[in-house]
């Protein structure tokens, strides 16, 4: 598509847009009217689409503006854009969505102008964090020596977006409660929402017990804040002790990179945050064995039967020598871990938990 097509598109997409909100029917139980929901404006590791396909099994109507486009490739029920032709189509986008989910503390005009706007006309919106957009050290304090937050913006900037957002927006969603202290100050509620997840795309694939040579994965999207160099230096210090491969993932879309997490035998996530990602859900979905760093002051809050095993830099190579060791083991946590991700992650699930922080943002529109 040449540049000078590009408006020429979108105003189709977004006459498509138009009609299909139109045709929306059905009515959701508890929700008395299916509902048009816009979420916007940057796609976060693909939640924005399997979020939107979750609601419309619900018969409500969900799509995705994202101006923010990666080697990662996500696709699902978004209207890839750009900041400029984003803002010439909120304007008609404000008239013809119910409620508006925005992510990562962003907004589509400067200083959250149209945030004011769809205050200012009654109509509801949340604002989702992930982690890196508003995450403080000095908020960490000394509950997590590892945890990497150079990524961040400067902490008095995270502060001042979020007493402003705090003015527009009643709900906040987190994904867990490593996230949970950064936001919950500036907000009327704060709900903790789990990553979502459709299992229908993660056929169960369990590590098999006579593999005498597993393979490790390891897919580092960011690899100060994963900890690549701890788990890179644990696998150097175990090669000639043990037979494995160890393949890292990177480069390569997200569809590319799933196909590939079904052969693995040990997936390692996070090793450094404090709580695990969206790689560990998947990988445990298809009944995979999962090392990631969980902190022990939130070990709790993730239920009492989360099947990670928990290491950080200093105590990696000494859980992953453990799974090398023991074929049963890994076997045993995947199963495990293929019961955690449909209690806690399944989509349908997270889609009801939303439904619930739609509600109480609609009432107080």
């Amino acid at each position: 598509m040449r540049i000078a097509d590009a408006p020429k598109q979108l105003a189709s997409q977004m006459r498509k847009l138009a009609r299909d909100l139109v045709s929306v029917k059905g009515a959701d139980a508890g929700m008395g009217h299916p509902l048009s929901v816009l979420h916007l404006p940057i796609e976060i590791a693909g939640q924005i689409g399997t979020i939107c396909g979750a609601l419309q099994e619900r018969g409500h109507f969900a799509r995705g503006f994202n101006f923010f486009t990666t080697y990662l490739d996500y696709k699902d029920f978004l209207l890839n854009t750009d900041a400029f032709e984003m803002g010439r189509m909120f304007e008609d986008a404000a008239r013809r969505f119910d409620l508006f989910h925005y992510h990562y503390g962003l907004s589509v005009f400067p200083r959250f102008r149209d945030l004011e706007l769809l205050r200012s006309i009654g109509k509801p919106i949340v604002m989702h964090h992930w982690g890196s957009d508003v995450r403080m050290a000095s908020v960490v304090g000394s509950r997590n020596p590892y945890v990497y937050t150079a990524d961040s913006p400067p902490e008095d900037e995270i502060r001042g977006s979020l007493q402003t957002l705090g003015r527009y927006v009643s709900d906040a969603i987190v994904q867990d409660h490593e996230v949970l202290p950064y936001v919950k100050p500036y907000y009327r509620r704060v709900h903790v929402v789990p990553l979502a997840i459709d299992l229908a795309r993660f056929p169960v694939q369990y590590p098999s017990e006579t593999e005498a040579n597993p393979l490790i994965l390891h897919a580092p999207t960011n690899k100060e804040f994963k900890g690549t160099a701890d788990v890179e230096r644990a696998i150097s210090e175990l090669q000639g002790l043990y037979p494995f491969r160890y393949v890292r993932i990177e480069n390569m879309s997200h569809e590319e990179a799933v196909r590939m997490y079904r052969d693995a035998d040990i997936v390692i996530d996070q090793v450094r945050c404090g709580s695990y990602g969206l790689f560990s859900v998947e990988a445990m979905a298809y009944g995979k064995p999962v090392i990631a760093y969980i902190r022990p002051d939130l070990a709790e809050t993730f239920g009492p039967r989360l099947p990670i095993v928990s290491a950080n830099p200093d105590t990696l190579r000494d859980a992953l020598e453990g799974l090398l060791r023991s074929p049963g083991k890994r076997r045993q946590l995947g199963i495990a871990g293929r019961k955690y991700a449909e209690e806690r992650h399944d989509s349908r699930k997270v889609a009801e938990q939303l439904l619930g922080v739609y509600r109480l943002a609609m009432r107080d529109a």
